[in-house]
């Protein structure tokens, strides 16, 4: 899969500026840019998630490429394990994230996070109120609210990536530990954790 349209002219500043954080412009915003709108408002609130802070950081990158890998969006999962490496995870325990049902590395609430993302992800959503109750007793409420949204505006993202055709840019490459592939039948859930 290639991008599906061309890339538009980003203005100087913009792409002045991701080239300074990530090393080169980013293809989800090319791509958008041909409606500065829509590509604004998305920045926009990228901007102000990036302020939230109820929900501890981990958490949301692995609940990120739980949702990544479900979708589909290979430039979700590259970007999420780079910045994730950039968030001081653990670069190994972070490439499992799209075989998180069988690898031994995650905690039960790092597990019960993931499930959570795949359970709003999936259509329609399977989310349970057992699942949600259990989840919002270890976080909190704001910190549930938080998760909610940032799964929500994941999912919108990895979607709308996927559809124009966003591929990985080659982020995680630098890591040096491949992302783990996501099995067909990788179906097992781990005691306690409601399925997705």
């Amino acid at each position: 899969m290639a991008l599906r349209l061309p890339k538009a002219q980003l203005p100087a500043e913009l792409s002045e500026n991701m080239i300074r954080t990530f090393g080169t412009a980013l293809e989800p915003v090319e791509a958008v840019w041909h409606n500065p709108a829509v590509a604004t408002a998305n920045l926009d609130f990228s901007r102000g998630i990036a302020e939230w802070d109820a929900l501890d950081e981990g958490l949301k990158s692995f609940a990120h490429m739980a949702v990544a890998a479900q979708v589909g969006c290979g430039w979700c999962l590259d970007v999420g394990y780079f910045q994730a490496r950039n968030q001081g995870l653990d670069p190994a325990k972070a490439s499992q994230v799209p075989s998180w049902r069988a690898a031994e590395v995650f905690t039960a609430l790092e597990r019960e996070v993931m499930a959570y993302a795949e359970a709003m992800t999936v259509t329609p959503p399977a989310v349970t109120d057992e699942q949600y109750e259990h989840l919002l007793g270890e976080l909190g409420p704001a910190a549930m609210v938080e998760l909610t949204a940032y799964v929500a505006f994941v999912n919108m993202a990895t979607r709308n990536n996927t559809a124009n055709g966003v591929r990985s840019q080659g982020f995680s490459d630098s890591c040096g530990i491949p992302l783990a592939r996501p099995t067909v039948t990788d179906t097992s859930v781990p005691a306690g954790v409601e399925p997705a």
